[in-house]
């Protein structure tokens, strides 16, 4: 039973601590500067609210009676023996106060009412900013419209506030205690870009008509003087400034051309669309457009930067400038150089043709162009298990028939059994789905990923049968050719019918016998010698003559197959 009654005590301690959250407390500032006729009021407004933990007067070396009465009123006085300006007696009160929220007040409102200073705390309090500025209606602004807004609209145009200076502000102690505040009337338009910058949670909260004393334009152009101070050290510091004069837009844009020109390669190496050209292209364009900005960027940074390196004042200054000001484009300069030369780093040269292979992918770039193509992007491709009844069948994407010289279609011979080269599934354009036995033959497993370069190395010196591409209809013509992983000495094979050239192929041509089928039955064998004149071959059929020309010196990566290897070619007339 005891065990019960625990439990019943440990349940109700646990909502009661649930229960139990402190509320967040509130202290209220108020920095006064010879304001004696208002400075109590304003302390009875604010007393008026039941959650106000403390008030705190600075009283910033006033000749008057500002801080008699505001002692009176029941504040706490904190004073200096001088005026130090607003901002400092601000950074006074926030230093010896203890609210986790902390109200700045203006000492000298006329006519304040409660719920004005309610509005610009309990939106914290809610949860709804971090940091509450104020706007009212009063007679005039003119710092505000003909200083302040000017500025903020040239340095910070992403700050929208109708009133940037309204004096009247609320934040969280978290985030006032991470910046530094100003000494002078700064202070305002300081926390508010602050914040801004930070990107913590301002709110600008209407509180209705209010009402200071007039200012004189001698101590409006104080305020006006310290308001630019600030704004302008806050935008050299938050590199507003950099990024509008004249080098600081050159240094940017420079960077942007570097930038274009690193992302153009990563189009041509990494990025997949189909077809494979169409990132090519894309991925040049980009890089020429970046490579121009760039270049034209870079002679206008060098000219500037020569001109402030040769001034002869302050000359460590400068160089230091150059440093700061520089090394962003430095960088990118430097990771587009990476970026380039880890790809050519990977560069495979085949006789008539330029591989680059980064990890990802294979570029090629032949030096003669093969069918009216002169730039390709291959691979990597995946290997997967064969779909079921499918033991007879190879499923290859088409980049990697082009890589073994085949088409879908063909037959290809692993360890004396035959499989037809098919397409993949969509959505599978670089898996190799390839049966069990064939894997175990070429040494595979199911996840080997293989570069586009090294697929000819699993599946060399492989016999294949290949339907020649032919310009009619009236033949058709299968070739054997014994897949080889590097190119050789080679010729060229031209096919003609009845005097008209109809195709052609290359491959390895060796001393030997080859054999010539026709309609399913061996035709002939032909016997190639180098020191035989013999050069062309005939294949007959009623009318039909079919002449085989062994021309010109070529390289290739396919072999012949001599008669014990498979057949020459296939003839089959329709």
């Amino acid at each position: 039973m005891s065990w019960i009654i625990l439990l019943f005590i440990l349940i109700i301690a646990s909502v009661k601590t649930m229960n139990s959250k402190k509320p967040m407390s509130v202290s209220v500032i108020i920095p006064a500067y010879n304001e004696e006729k208002t400075v109590a009021n304003v302390i009875k407004t604010v007393k008026s609210l039941n959650y106000i933990d403390e008030i705190i007067v600075v009283n910033d070396g006033s000749a008057d009676a500002t801080e008699q009465n505001a002692i009176e009123a029941g504040a706490t006085v904190l004073s200096h023996t001088k005026n130090r300006g607003k901002g400092a007696a601000i950074k006074t009160g926030f230093k010896n106060s203890k609210g986790d929220i902390v109200l700045f007040l203006d000492a000298d409102l006329q006519e304040l009412v409660p719920k004005q200073v309610d509005k610009m705390i309990k939106p914290i309090l809610n949860g709804e900013a971090d940091v509450i500025k104020t706007k009212f209606k009063r007679e005039a602004g003119r710092v505000t419209e003909l200083t302040a807004k000017p500025l903020l609209n040239f340095f910070f145009p992403e700050i929208k506030f109708e009133q940037p200076l309204s004096g009247q502000f609320a934040a969280k102690r978290s985030f006032l205690k991470n910046i530094e505040l100003e000494d002078d009337y700064g202070v305002d338009v300081g926390i508010v870009l602050d914040a801004d910058v930070m990107g913590v949670r301002v709110k600008e909260v209407d509180i209705g008509n209010i009402s200071h004393t007039m200012s004189s334009l001698y101590e409006l152009n104080i305020v006006a003087t310290e308001v630019v101070r600030t704004i302008v050290d806050r935008a050299n510091s938050y590199g507003r400034i950099t990024m509008i004069d004249s080098l600081g837009k050159s240094i940017r844009m420079g960077v942007l051309g570097l930038s274009l020109t690193t992302l153009g390669f990563f189009f041509v190496f990494f990025i997949r669309i189909r077809p494979s050209y169409v990132a090519l292209y894309l991925g040049l364009a980009i890089i020429i457009i970046g490579i121009i900005i760039a270049i034209y960027y870079v002679i206008k940074i060098i000219r500037s930067s020569i001109k402030t390196i040769l001034r002869p004042d302050s000359k460590s200054r400068n160089l230091k400038s150059f440093f700061y000001m520089h090394s962003p484009l430095i960088v990118s300069a430097l990771i587009m150089f990476a970026v380039l030369f880890t790809m050519l780093g990977s560069v495979h040269v085949d006789e008539g043709k330029i591989s680059i292979e980064p990890a990802a992918r294979n570029v090629i770039f032949w030096k003669q162009p093969v069918e009216n193509q002169t730039f390709d992007i291959r691979g990597p491709y995946t290997v997967d298990s064969a779909i079921e009844n499918e033991s007879s069948m190879i499923r290859m994407p088409e980049d990697a028939l082009k890589t073994l010289g085949l088409n879908y279609g063909d037959n290809i011979i692993i360890n004396k059994q035959g499989y037809n080269l098919n397409q993949t599934i969509p959505g599978e354009e670089s898996i190799l789905r390839i049966p069990y036995n064939a894997r175990n033959s070429l040494g595979l497993n199911v996840r080997d990923v293989i570069s586009d370069s090294e697929l000819r190395n699993f599946f060399k010196n492989l016999y294949a049968e290949k339907k020649l591409s032919l310009s009619t209809s009236n033949i058709t013509v299968t070739e054997g050719m014994i897949i080889k992983n590097t190119a050789d000495d080679a010729k060229t094979i031209n096919l003609y019918l009845n005097n008209k050239k109809i195709g052609s192929t290359t491959g390895v041509l060796k001393e030997g016998i080859y054999r010539i089928y026709l309609d399913g039955y061996l035709y002939k064998t032909i016997y190639i010698d180098k020191d035989s004149r013999q050069d062309t071959f005939l294949v007959t059929k009623g009318k039909n003559v079919v002449k085989i020309e062994v021309a010109g010196n070529t390289k290739s990566n396919n072999m012949f197959p001599t008669s014990d290897q498979g057949i020459l070619f296939y003839f089959n007339f329709s």
